[in-house]
C-alpha cells in the first residue's frame, strides 16, 4: 500500500484545491469498465499504447492488467467511487502520440496515463501531458534521456535501458569465447538509446564492438544478415521490437549465423516465436519485467489474468497491473482531495509495494530499481532464467 508520505501530501494540496483542475464526473451511472463499482464519483484511467499496429501484443499485455485491476478495483466493494477504463492508440509510433494523447488530455473525467508504452511516442507526449497537469506513469518506456528532459508530470515506473544495456554487456561478458559483439539497433529512440549503453558497457568490459543500425521497416534482412556474419562477431545484441527481429533472425540463421543472440524487452514475447519459428530458438530476451508465472508473488496474478483473458499475463502485463493499482491506491488515499494535480504529487513522491516490485521515484521522477530479468527461448516458450545479476555473478 502507499506509504504515510501521500497522507501527509494530502493537507497541503488541500489548501490550494481551488486553484487544482477538477477530475472525475458525480453521475455514479458508470460500469467503471466492467465491474460494478462502489458508485460516487467515476475517475478514469487511460492507457496510451499500441492496440494496433506492429508491435500490438505488447500494447495488449499492459492493457490487460490495466483492465484487471480496475475490473478488480470495481468489483470489490473497497472504495466509495467507480473506475473506468479508457484506451488510447497511438500504435506504438511517435508521429500518432499527439492525437492519442489529447484525446486522453481533453476528457476531463481522466486522472491519470498508465504510459505511452514506446519511448518515442513517451517523448512526444510527455510534455503535453505535463501541461494539462495530468500523470504520466509509464510501466515500460525505457530510454534513459526521457526523465533527463525536465517533463513536468512524466513517471517512469520501469528500470531504464542504463540498467538493461548493462545486464546484455554483463551476460555477454560472462560467457564463454565471447570476444566481438556486434549492436544492431533499430533506428527508433528505444533502440538507438538500448544501443548507446550497451556498445559503451561492452567496451568498459573489455569487448572488441562493431555497431549498426538496420530500420524497423526494412523489407528484406538478408543483406544485413549478411554483414552480421562476415563481421565475425561471437555475439549480437538487437535493440528493437519482435516485429522486426523476427525475419531479422529468419535471415541470421540463413545466412549462417552461430553466435548468441540477445534482444531486450521489445522482443520479449511469444509473437517472436511465431516470426521467426526455429530461428527463434536459443535467443536471450531480456526484461526489466519478471515471469509473473513463475514468480511466488505474482503467481495468484498470473491465475486471475488468465481466467479473465484466457491468456497468460505476458510482458509488462503484471507491471501494468502494479501501477494501475498504485493509482487507484493514491486516489483513495487523497478522497475528495484527488484531482490530475494532487494524484500526480502523490505518486511522485509516495512509496507503492506492489506484486513485482516496489514504487519509487526520485525527483526527475525516474524509478530508483534497477534490477534486470533474462529469458530463452526454447523450442515453442519463452523459459524464465532469472535475474542477470544471478547469472553472471554481480
Amino acid at each position: 500500500m502507499l506509504n504515510r508520505s501521500i497522507v501527509k501530501l494530502a493537507i497541503p494540496v488541500a489548501i490550494g484545491a481551488l486553484a487544482l483542475t477538477a477530475c472525475g464526473s458525480d453521475d455514479g451511472g458508470s460500469d467503471g469498465g466492467g465491474g460494478g463499482g462502489g458508485g460516487g464519483t467515476t475517475y478514469k484511467i487511460a492507457f496510451q499504447g499500441p492496440l494496433s499496429g506492429k508491435n500490438v501484443a505488447l500494447g495488449e499485455n499492459m492493457q490487460n492488467g490495466i483492465q484487471l485491476a480496475i475490473d478488480e478495483a470495481n468489483a470489490s466493494g473497497d472504495y466509495d467511487f467507480t473506475l473506468e477504463y479508457v484506451a488510447t492508440d497511438d500504435r506504438g509510433e511517435p508521429g500518432q502520440s499527439s492525437a492519442a494523447a489529447q484525446l486522453v488530455i481533453d476528457d476531463s473525467d481522466v486522472i491519470a496515463a498508465i504510459g505511452p508504452a514506446f519511448s518515442g511516442p513517451a517523448e512526444v507526449a510527455a510534455p503535453l501531458y505535463g501541461e494539462a497537469g495530468l500523470l504520466a506513469a509509464s510501466s515500460s518506456a525505457t530510454n534513459p534521456t526521457l526523465t533527463e528532459q525536465g517533463f513536468p508530470t512524466f513517471l517512469r515506473a520501469v528500470p531504464n535501458d542504463n540498467a538493461q544495456g548493462s545486464g546484455m554487456a554483463e551476460f555477454l561478458a560472462a560467457q564463454d569465447g565471447v570476444e566481438k559483439v556486434i549492436v544492431v539497433d533499430d533506428v527508433s529512440p528505444y533502440g538507438e538509446g538500448l544501443s548507446d549503453v550497451a556498445v559503451e558497457s561492452l567496451t568498459e568490459l573489455g569487448l572488441e564492438v562493431e555497431r549498426a543500425s538496420v530500420p524497423a521497416d526494412t523489407p528484406d534482412y538478408s543483406g544485413a544478415a549478411r554483414n552480421v556474419v562476415q563481421s565475425g562477431a561471437d555475439a549480437m545484441i538487437y535493440a528493437g521490437y519482435y516485429e522486426a527481429l523476427g525475419p531479422f533472425a529468419v535471415s541470421l540463421e540463413s545466412a549462417g549465423f552461430e553466435g548468441i543472440g540477445v534482444s531486450g524487452d521489445g522482443s520479449n514475447d511469444a509473437q517472436f516465436i511465431s516470426l521467426a519459428g526455429s530461428a527463434s530458438d536459443q535467443w536471450y530476451l531480456t526484461c526489466p519485467c519478471t515471469d509473473a508465472t513463475a514468480e511466488a508473488a505474482t503467481v495468484d496474478f498470473a491465475e486471475r489474468y488468465q481466467t479473465a483473458f484466457n491468456q497468460p499475463p505476458g510482458t509488462y502485463s503484471a507491471e501494468s497491473y502494479d501501477v494501475a493499482q498504485m493509482i487507484i491506491s493514491a486516489i483513495a488515499e487523497l478522497g475528495a482531495d484527488a484531482s490530475r494535480e494532487s494524484l500526480y504529487e502523490a505518486v511522485a513522491t509516495g512509496s507503492y509495494e506492489g506484486l513485482t516490485k516496489t514504487f519509487e521515484f526520485d525527483e526527475t521522477g525516474e524509478f530508483t530499481n534497477d534490477a534486470i530479468f533474462i529469458y530463452q527461448v526454447e523450442g515453442d516458450g519463452i523459459e524464465y532464467l532469472g535475474p542477470i545479476e544471478e547469472l553472471t555473478g554481480g
